[in-house]
C-alpha cells in the first residue's frame, strides 16, 4: 500500500515586521512545516506502523529552501519525498489551488497511491481547497475535514469521521483510492527523533519541474497586486500607576458606564 501525503511549507511573520513590495522581508519570516500537513504525515506514518508494507511518500510544491522542511517529514516516519518547481513557479507572486492540485495530481499519477492525505488548509493563505481541488484532478473519492480515520487496507475502504458546520459529525465510507483532508486533532503529531533527523538526511527526495510531469503551467488565474498591513483600532483604556491609584480610578470608570449602579 502506498499513501502520499501532500505538505507545504509556510511563513510566519515575526510580531513586527516591514512589507518588502508584495512581501514580507525575509528577515521576519520563520519557515516551517504546515500545522495541517503535520497531522496529515503523521497519521500516514501511524497507518503504516499498523499495517505491513505500507510506504508514505510526501510531496511539495515549493523552492529548494522547503527542503529543510520537507526532511521534518522524513525524520517522522516518511520513506521518501518529492518536491516539484522551476523557475516560472518562482515568479509567481501567489500559486493558486487549481495549479497545485494540477502538479500534486501529476506526481499522484506517478506515484500511483492507494490514499492520499492533505492537511485541510494552510497557515499562509487558508484557501481550503487544494485537496479537494486534487482529488477532481486525479477523478478520487474524497472527503474532508476528516478528524478520525478507520482504514481497512484489505476492503479497500476508509471510514471517516467528518466535521460539519454547527458541531455536527458525519460519519460515513469512502472506497480507495480516496483523498482525506486532514484536520487538526485527529492525532497528536510526533516529535522527530534524533535518529530520525540523521535517516532524513539519507532518505530519497526527488526534484520536479512541471515540464517533467508533463505539466504546462499555462497563465495563472491569481496574482498578489497588494500587500499591506491592516490598520489596528483599540478602545482600550490602559491606568498606570499603584495598586491604590489605579483601583480608584477604575471604580470612577466603570461608575461612569453605569456598572454597579
Amino acid at each position: 500500500m502506498k499513501i502520499l501525503v501532500t505538505v507545504t511549507e509556510v511563513a510566519e511573520a515575526d510580531d513586527e515586521f516591514e512589507i518588502d513590495g508584495l512581501s514580507i522581508d525575509e528577515r521576519y519570516l520563520t519557515y516551517d512545516l504546515n500545522e495541517w500537513d503535520n497531522y496529515a504525515v503523521e497519521e500516514a506514518v501511524q497507518i503504516g506502523e499498523e499495517h505491513d508494507d505500507v510506504e508514505v511518500v510526501t510531496a511539495t510544491v515549493g523552492p529548494e529552501r522547503a527542503e529543510e522542511t520537507i526532511r521534518q517529514a522524513l525524520a517522522k516516519g516518511a520513506d521518501r519525498a518529492v518536491r516539484v518547481w522551476d523557475d516560472q513557479l518562482a515568479d509567481a507572486t501567489m500559486i493558486d489551488a487549481a495549479t497545485k492540485a494540477r502538479l500534486l495530481a501529476a506526481v499522484a499519477e506517478e506515484e500511483d497511491p492507494d490514499l492520499v492525505l492533505a492537511g485541510v488548509q494552510s497557515n499562509d493563505v487558508a484557501f481550503g481547497a487544494t485537496g479537494v481541488a486534487l482529488a477532481a484532478e486525479l477523478g478520487f473519492e474524497w472527503a474532508a475535514v476528516v478528524n478520525q480515520l478507520d482504514l481497512d487496507a484489505d476492503a479497500g475502504v476508509a471510514s471517516v469521521h467528518r466535521e460539519l458546520e454547527g458541531g455536527v459529525e458525519e460519519l460515513t465510507d469512502v472506497e480507495l483510492p480516496a483523498v482525506l483532508t486532514i484536520q487538526t486533532g485527529i492525532n497528536e503529531p510526533r516529535y522527530a527523533s534524533l535518529r530520525g533527523i540523521r535517516q532524513a538526511q539519507s532518505k530519497p527526495l526527488d526534484v520536479h519541474a512541471p515540464a517533467d510531469l508533463g505539466v504546462d503551467l499555462g497563465e495563472s488565474t491569481l496574482s498578489l497586486t497588494s500587500l499591506e498591513e491592516p490598520e489596528t483600532e483599540s478602545n482600550v483604556t490602559l491606568f498606570e500607576g499603584s495598586a491604590e491609584e489605579t483601583a480608584s480610578e477604575l471604580a470612577e470608570f466603570l461608575k461612569e458606564r453605569g456598572v454597579g449602579v
